[in-house]
């Protein structure tokens, strides 16, 4: 059988650097002779003092002269070459990661902007949908260390096709922290959000990003490398990891009108079309595994922020994972509760601040909120749809022992949403008062 002949490509990635055109072998050796006539210049220098000063007795140990002269030049040769090759593989390395996305500012700049998101503290963002991705594409600015948790009980729009037609978990809210977490100018980045339209037949409604996703992890075998190896398309910051990898369905149960029977709904989407207060929710299963490294994150975590999202479809399916509850309990990092400027059509109509903070802690158990986070700032009458109201702010939550802390959050574009800035700037307002 005649051999196939592997193509240039098909070589080791470090080999892949000495084909010929890419006109960094010419650079290269001259890094190499630049180095080697450098080191004969110290050479001569270090010889002259060896041979003309007075040297301490612990010298003859120090430059190995117990040692043959032609192994000692080997092993120095073979010490400082190791030394040369790793120390170049990681300055590429980092220069790399620097240079990826479309950042159009300095290497320089870049590099030391890494280095202080780095030093930042360790934030976990518990919840998903566009309240979620507004509290990352603020945070970013300020520390690399975010975990987003999202929530894997979406079952409506793209996500819910994909869903129920590949019995995959649903990537919609994946994908938006992604994009959240990413390059905001990146033009991939504005491809993982696009959305085809009514025109694409079979692909009418599905975002590119929703797609890709799931491709991967049907490449990968793996959801959660699915979404990893996603970020480092866009080079996004942080970590975006599941509350479980169960296929869960969320469901409520409604309060009851007068002698009536009591109502209830399955599935996420469903939950709010009904109208009626929401007494509980829970997951089916109730007890699925909670995803380890979603619980290290909250065990290690500097701050962990719940919301803002929608209370029962967003922020309580994770908190329903027996896991993510316990993890939340136990750990010693800042627990803050964001809560949303209005209301939500079909969720929490007419909720208080207070009703918000009570339904959380009722099924995650009371004392595990420290701070509850609301905004003061109050848009105008004109600025409501119909049937939201502004959810005020209030001195103390009764019944529970949170504490409340009030601020300007909301984005003058768009009164009803939290502006990303400003929300990541009060949460780490908070750590320092710790």
């Amino acid at each position: 059988m005649r051999k196939s002949r592997s193509l240039p490509w098909s070589k080791p990635s470090q080999l892949r650097l000495l084909l010929p055109g890419l006109k960094l072998k010419r650079w290269l050796l001259l890094l190499l002779t630049g180095t080697v006539v450098m080191g004969l210049g110290i050479g001569i220098a270090l010889t002259a003092i060896y041979r003309e000063a007075p040297l301490p007795s612990f010298f003859y140990w120090l430059t190995l002269q117990f040692i043959p002269r032609p192994l000692r030049a080997a092993l120095l040769l073979g010490v400082g070459l190791t030394m040369f090759l790793l120390g170049l593989y990681r300055l590429n390395e980092v220069l790399v990661r620097a240079a990826s996305g479309s950042d159009t500012q300095s290497i320089l700049r870049r590099l030391v902007r890494q280095h202080l998101a780095a030093q930042g503290p360790r934030v976990v963002a518990i919840g998903g949908g566009h309240g979620q991705a507004t509290l990352l594409r603020g945070l970013k600015r300020y520390t690399a260390n975010i975990t987003a948790i999202v929530t894997v009980a979406d079952d409506g729009g793209s996500s819910g096709r994909l869903r129920r037609e590949l019995g995959t978990l649903p990537p919609g809210d994946f994908r938006m922290c992604i994009a959240a977490l990413a390059d905001e100018e990146s033009l991939v980045t504005q491809l993982m959000q696009y959305r085809f339209g009514g025109n694409s037949n079979g692909l009418s409604g599905h975002s590119f990003g929703n797609l890709f996703i799931v491709a991967l992890a049907e490449l990968t075998g793996s959801f959660e490398r699915a979404v990893a190896e996603s970020s480092k398309v866009v080079a996004s910051q942080g970590r975006i990891l599941p509350s479980t990898l169960t296929n869960v369905t969320l469901c409520a149960e409604y309060e009851p009108e007068s002698e009536g029977a009591v109502q209830w709904t399955r599935g996420e989407s469903a939950i709010g079309t009904v109208g009626a207060p929401i007494a509980r929710v829970w997951l089916e299963p109730s007890d699925p595994p909670a995803y380890p490294d979603a619980v290290k994150a909250i065990l290690d975590a500097d701050v962990v922020v719940l919301g803002p999202g929608s209370l029962f479809t967003s922020v309580m399916p994770n908190v329903l994972v027996p896991g993510i509850a316990e993890a939340l309990r136990q750990t010693r990092a800042l627990r803050v509760y964001v809560s949303n400027v209005a209301t939500e059509r079909g969720e929490t109509d007419g909720f208080t601040l207070s009703d918000h903070v009570r339904a959380l802690e009722r099924h995650l158990g009371a004392g595990v909120i420290d701070v509850v986070l609301a905004n003061h700032r109050l848009p105008s009458a004109s600025a409501l749809p119909s049937g939201v109201s502004v959810v005020l702010p209030e001195d103390r939550i009764v019944g529970s022992r949170a504490r409340v802390i009030t601020a300007d959050l909301v984005d003058e574009q768009a009164p009803l949403q939290h502006h990303p800035d400003k929300l990541a700037r009060a949460i780490l307002d908070l750590l320092s008062h710790v």
